[in-house]
């Protein structure tokens, strides 16, 4: 057996959208935006720091001494809210950072691509082009320069590998990428709204907003991981669903500050000029 072209293919292009696409948009909202470089860094690290190493700190030390997957309703609580906390966290520590230097949309547009970006690439982008390189091995036959050399979990890890190329669809590659785009529209839309928090007048209280806004799109996803839905296509629907929801009260709420902003500034003007 072999795996087939078309999975390769489909791999290749969840790769090319979970890396280009994260680049397509900076480009895009460097020109229209103004968007820098420094506050997509930002987005990287928080991403890094608060959701790969703090949160996964916190979750191995609460898995090692609760059993919360023999508990669904509390591990999809915990796990949908503890993502919500840590990585709206993140872009509300950056902005109050970053508000000391740089100002305008284009900041948390850019925080959106580096958080979103860096979670693509690493979950997605970079895993996709492992998983070709190790496919076109096999398929030259040639994958016993490899496992000859492994024992033990490692071997069985790699043979539970081989095992998933050769049986999973297709078109499941490339659902990886599909939900890439959801996903890094999710987090530029929670960027923007906790930009909002930091930068707008009076509006701390869209910070929380994010944070349970953030949960309950992950709610789908969370459920799935223990068994309460089980239709992998309507996690995905409901994501898309999620997706829309955040971009239109993400555009909302920006429509709705400017346009506040706006009026506060023409009193202001008109007051200094009385």
């Amino acid at each position: 057996m072999q795996v087939s072209i078309l999975s390769i293919v489909c791999m290749a292009i969840s790769a090319i959208v979970s890396i280009g696409l994260p680049i397509a948009l900076f480009i895009i909202f460097h020109k229209k935006y103004n968007a820098k470089i420094v506050p997509m860094i930002f987005g990287i690290a928080g991403f890094i720091l608060f959701a790969l190493i703090l949160e996964r700190s916190i979750h191995s030390i609460v898995f090692e001494k609760f059993s919360l997957r023999e508990k669904p309703l509390i591990y999809i609580i915990y796990g949908i809210f503890m993502a919500g906390i840590f990585e709206e966290t993140a872009r509300f520590i950056s902005f109050k950072i970053l508000r000391k230097k740089y100002n305008g949309l284009g900041i948390g547009l850019a925080y959106g691509v580096g958080h979103g970006g860096i979670e693509a690439i690493l979950f997605v982008g970079l895993a996709m082009i492992n998983t070709i390189i190790f496919a076109l091995i096999f398929n030259s036959g040639n994958v016993e320069m490899i496992t000859n050399k492994l024992q033990g979990g490692v071997l069985e890890q790699v043979n539970a590998q081989i095992t998933a190329m050769l049986t999973t669809p297709p078109y499941l590659f490339l659902v990886n990428g599909i939900e890439r785009i959801f996903a890094i529209c999710i987090q530029v839309s929670f960027s923007v709204i906790v930009y909002y928090s930091v930068y707008g007048e009076n509006k701390l209280w869209l910070y929380p907003f994010s944070i349970v806004l953030h949960a309950i799109i992950d709610i789908p996803a969370a459920a799935m991981q223990v068994g309460v839905i089980k239709n992998m296509f309507l996690v995905e629907l409901l994501l898309f669903i999620g997706t829309i929801i955040s971009i239109i009260i993400a555009k909302f709420i920006h429509e709705k500050i400017k346009t506040t902003g706006i009026k506060f500034l023409l009193k202001l003007l008109k007051k200094n000029n009385e």
